[in-house]
């Protein structure tokens, strides 16, 4: 099976201080690997650079994507290529709303015009899934919306762009018990509906009680420090970091 991404060696510096100290990950088409590690790990700086976020500066390695090398594309090409990040804290867009956000991005994804009726057909599908009231397709992106809204959001979009390579970022952190339920239900449609990868960078287990995790990595002080499969994650709930920082 040929990698869907190939992270060799990768060194990232954040004003001038050195995060990652040069890790390596693959990643196959359908994989779910799940990031774990203490706070200040590196996690978040990893995903941001993987989707090319200029403040998160690659100083060494390279990042593979379907083949061709990335690591000095802009943001906006890899998303245009297929890659997908999710955030912690997602921003407040006044004056575009969510629908037309989404509907804009998928355009550029493709390349293709998107006829309206056909968008909101398909939209209403995956707020159905998300337990999400229509009404918000019309609101203000993320303006006004509680923390869950705004992970579920997220969440939407990720069904609706159908990205190779989603990144998600703490997609659980902030959320009640039914929220991380709905949250990680759109999560398995995406697994189910297409043979697309997912990383998802968590320090709770919660969103992955019902998903299939392939691989798990434990990344400490911009160091991996362990790599294995569903079990590991097992591990650390019972044991926690510890051993890992030892």
């Amino acid at each position: 099976m040929a990698d869907l991404l190939n992270v060799k060696n990768l060194a990232v510096n954040v004003e001038d201080k050195e995060i990652l100290h040069g890790v390596s990950l693959t990643v196959n088409k359908g994989e779910t690997h799940v990031l774990m590690g203490p706070n200040g790990a590196g996690k978040s700086t990893l995903g941001n650079a993987l989707m090319g976020n200029p403040q998160y500066v690659i100083t060494g390695g390279k990042i593979l994507f379907n083949g061709q090398d990335i690591t000095g594309e802009a943001a906006d090409k890899r998303a245009k290529m297929g890659m997908f990040l999710s955030f912690q804290n997602p921003l407040e867009v006044p004056g575009i709303t969510l629908g037309n956000f989404i509907r804009s991005a998928l355009q550029q994804r493709t390349g293709q015009h998107i006829r309206l009726w056909d968008f909101k057909k398909e939209m209403r599908k995956a707020m159905e899934i998300l337990n999400m009231d229509p009404s918000y397709a019309d609101r203000d992106l993320n303006v006004g919306f509680s923390g869950g809204e705004k992970k579920k959001a997220e969440i939407l979009q990720l069904l609706m762009l159908k990205p190779s390579l989603a990144i998600l970022d703490e997609t659980d952190s902030g959320l009640d018990v039914d929220a991380v339920r709905t949250v990680s239900k759109g999560v398995e449609e995406y697994q189910k509906s297409m043979d697309g990868a997912l990383i998802i960078i968590t320090h709770s287990t919660r969103i992955l009680e019902s998903l299939k995790v392939d691989h798990t990595h434990v990344l400490v002080n911009g160091n991996m420090k362990a790599e294995g499969d569903a079990s590991l994650v097992e591990k650390i709930n019972e044991q926690g970091f510890e051993d890992f920082i030892r």
